[in-house]
């Protein structure tokens, strides 16, 4: 049977992460509103670590803003394709590891930590307890960490409308309607509150919980979609002020989920 590592390693293999953020209204609101919410936490002077960087586009965007950038990434062919990108960049380091598993970090070391891939990735509680853990030890006291996730009715809405919604309930909810969690689903979703209970027990202060692209993966593939770049500016402009909203959070596909180390 292939392990979680190798199910992640071979989905990336296939997809072109490095401009997934560029070629869709979808992925330009969602890097859109994920910086506004970054540079709300952080100065130049920040010390920054990303575990699941990816191919790079944050790491990369802000230590071109001069910041301390730490990135993490487990899968190769990402992690080739961030250091050929940041090659000429001296303030940037990138390490290959898994958010599970950081003992090669030292304890309070970050003023910000974005965990942007992991959590998506990850299906047994005791995985997904240590990425959290390990994100807030490596986080200096009153250090904040942005915690990236998918919500279940996202992924329902964007992948069940196309003749197969009996499957997709199938695959992602129990019998009873409980939310399943399990590696072969590639990208795991969660309820809100669900998500948010993970962090009970833990020595973090809640900040907010706020959706970073709406309903756009679920709309853009149909024909009759269209947003000039005018309408699009105003819309971002909208969202960001409604993007906190509880009764909008389930139909966003991509969330943040902020805190404060205490």
């Amino acid at each position: 049977m292939p392990t979680r590592i190798d199910i992640i390693n071979d989905l990336y293999n296939q997809i072109d992460e490095d401009s997934r953020l560029q070629n869709s209204r979808q992925g330009q609101l969602e890097y859109i509103v994920t910086m506004n919410y970054i540079h709300r936490y952080i100065t130049q002077q920040s010390k920054v670590l990303e575990l699941g960087a990816g191919t790079g586009r944050y790491s990369i965007a802000l230590a071109k803003e001069g910041m301390d950038v730490s990135a993490v990434e487990l899968v190769e062919s990402n992690l080739a394709v961030l250091r050929e990108n940041s090659k000429d960049i001296e303030n940037i380091k990138s390490y290959k590891g898994d958010a599970t598993n950081l003992d090669f970090l030292g304890d309070n070391l970050f003023d910000v930590t974005l965990v942007f891939g992991p959590l998506y990735h990850l299906y047994e509680p005791e995985d997904v307890h240590k990425a959290i853990d390990e994100a807030i030890r490596v986080t200096k006291p009153s250090g904040v960490i942005l915690f990236a996730f998918i919500s279940i009715f996202g992924i329902m809405y964007t992948n069940f409308f196309k003749g197969n919604w009996a499957f997709g309930q199938k695959l992602n909810f129990t019998d009873n309607y409980k939310i399943r969690h399990f590696k072969e689903q590639l990208f795991t979703g969660y309820d809100i509150v669900e998500f948010e209970s993970l962090f009970e027990d833990k020595p973090v202060e809640w900040i907010t919980t706020t959706g970073t692209d709406g309903l756009l993966e679920a709309i853009e593939a149909r024909p009759d979609f269209a947003i000039s770049d005018e309408d699009f500016k105003a819309f971002t402009d909208w969202y960001m002020i409604f993007s906190e909203k509880r009764e909008l959070l389930g139909s966003t596909n991509h969330l943040l989920y902020i805190c404060r180390k205490k």
